[in-house]
C-alpha cells in the first residue's frame, strides 16, 4: 500500500510498511495471496454474516428450555364439543413440545425450583395450534398489567446484577392473588425430577365450538403416564451444580433409547351459560375448576418419539404463541390469556423476525 503523495516502488525497490522498508518483490498487500478481502467474495461474506446472526435474543421468561417431536392421537369422541379437526376421533396430528423453566437465563440449571413451562404445538390441516401452558393448573396473576413486574422480580437486581429472594418475596406478599401458585411452586411441582415425570396444563380457560356453532368452555390437562417423580430441595440443588442440563439430557436420551414418554390428554368442559353465575370467576387464572363440578373427560394421548436434529433451529426458534388457533378453538375473557395473545407474538417478532 502506498501512502498519499508517495511514488509506488518498482521491482527491486523498497516501500514503507509500518515504518520499516520492505522489498516490493517480497510482498503485495493489495493483490494475490496477501491481498485484501473484497465484497464479491460472497462465500466469506455470507459465512461471516450468518455467524454474526447465529444467536437470537433469548426469551425473557422461559429462556432455558428443551423439546422434542411426536404425535397427538385422539381415541375418544369429543365432536359434540368441538369441530377442530385435530380433536376428531382417530386423528393423528404431528406435534412439538417445549419444556422450560420461567425465571432463569438460557444457561441456568433446569432443576432450580421454578414453575416449568409445558408448551405444545400441533401441526394441523388448518395451521398451527399452540397450547402454551405450565406444569401447574394456575398462575401467579390474573391481570397482564402485572406480568412484567412479576418477571422482573424473578430476575437480577439493576445495581448488583444478582438475583434477590427478597425482591421475589416482596412481589408475592404484596400481591395476594399469587398465594395459590406460590403453594404449587413450593410443593412438589416446583422441583420435578424430569420433564417426563410431570403433568402439564393449558392453565387458561379456552373456548371450544362444535359444528352447530355451540360454544363451551374448556381446560386442558396432560397427565403423565410415567408417574410423578420429584427432587427434594437438596437433590435439586445438588443436581443444579453437577448437571445443569439434567432434564434436557434426560428427555433426549430417553427418546434416543426408544423410551418414548406419553401423556394422556383430558379436558374439563363447562357449559357456556354456566360461566355467568359460577361461584367464582371461571376465567380467573389464579383458580382451578372443581373436578366434582366438571370431571375430567378423556380425549386421547400424545407421545414424544423424535429428537430435534438442530436444537437451535427447531427448539430455540419454535415460536410458540397462544394466538395460533384453528377453527373449533377460541379464546376466553381470561385477561391474562388476552395479554399473552399480544405479548408472545410480539416477543417472537423481536427475537426471530
Amino acid at each position: 500500500m502506498v501512502a498519499r503523495g508517495e511514488r509506488p516502488a518498482g521491482k527491486g525497490q523498497t516501500t514503507q510498511l509500518g515504518g520499516q522498508p520492505v522489498a516490493s518483490e517480497n510482498i503485495s498487500i493489495t493483490q494475490g495471496r496477501q491481498g485484501a478481502n473484497v465484497l464479491n467474495d460472497i462465500h466469506l461474506i455470507e459465512k461471516l454474516a450468518h455467524f454474526n446472526r447465529e444467536n437470537v435474543p433469548e426469551r425473557i421468561p422461559h429462556a432455558k428450555g428443551h423439546g422434542a417431536f411426536g404425535e397427538l392421537h385422539i381415541t375418544e369422541d369429543v365432536s359434540k364439543y368441538t369441530k377442530a379437526k385435530l380433536f376428531q376421533p382417530g386423528t393423528v396430528t404431528p406435534m412439538a413440545a417445549r419444556f422450560s423453566t420461567v425465571a432463569g437465563e438460557a444457561g441456568s440449571p433446569d432443576t432450580w425450583r421454578d414453575v416449568h413451562g409445558f408448551a405444545l404445538r400441533f401441526y394441523t390441516e388448518d395451521g398451527n395450534y399452540d397450547i402454551v401452558g405450565n406444569n401447574t393448573p394456575t398462575f401467579f396473576l390474573r391481570d397482564g398489567m402485572k406480568f412484567p413486574d412479576f418477571i422482573h422480580s424473578q430476575k437480577r437486581q439493576p445495581n448488583s446484577g444478582l438475583r434477590d429472594d427478597e425482591m421475589q418475596w416482596d412481589f408475592w406478599t404484596r400481591t395476594p392473588e399469587t398465594a395459590h401458585q406460590v403453594t404449587y411452586l413450593l410443593g412438589d411441582r416446583g422441583t420435578p425430577k424430569t420433564s417426563r415425570h410431570q403433568d402439564g396444563f393449558g392453565s387458561h380457560t379456552f373456548q371450544w365450538i362444535n359444528e352447530e356453532g355451540t360454544p363451551v368452555w374448556v381446560k386442558y390437562h396432560f397427565k403423565t403416564r410415567q408417574g410423578w417423580e420429584c427432587f427434594t430441595d437438596e437433590e435439586a440443588t445438588e443436581k443444579a451444580g453437577t448437571d445443569p442440563d439434567f432434564q434436557r439430557a434426560d428427555l433426549f436420551n430417553a427418546i434416543a433409547q426408544g423410551d418414548y414418554p406419553i401423556w394422556d390428554v383430558k379436558v374439563q368442559i363447562m357449559p357456556f351459560e354456566e360461566a355467568k353465575d359460577y361461584r367464582f370467576n371461571p376465567f380467573d387464572l389464579t383458580k382451578t375448576w372443581s373436578q366434582k363440578d366438571y370431571p375430567l373427560i378423556p380425549v386421547g394421548y400424545f407421545v414424544l418419539n423424535r429428537n430435534p436434529k438442530n436444537f437451535h433451529a427447531q427448539i430455540e426458534q419454535l415460536a410458540l404463541d397462544p394466538a395460533n388457533l384453528v377453527p373449533g378453538v377460541g379464546l376466553s375473557p381470561d385477561r391474562m390469556l388476552q395479554a399473552r395473545v399480544f405479548a408472545y407474538a410480539d416477543q417472537q417478532r423481536y427475537r426471530i423476525g
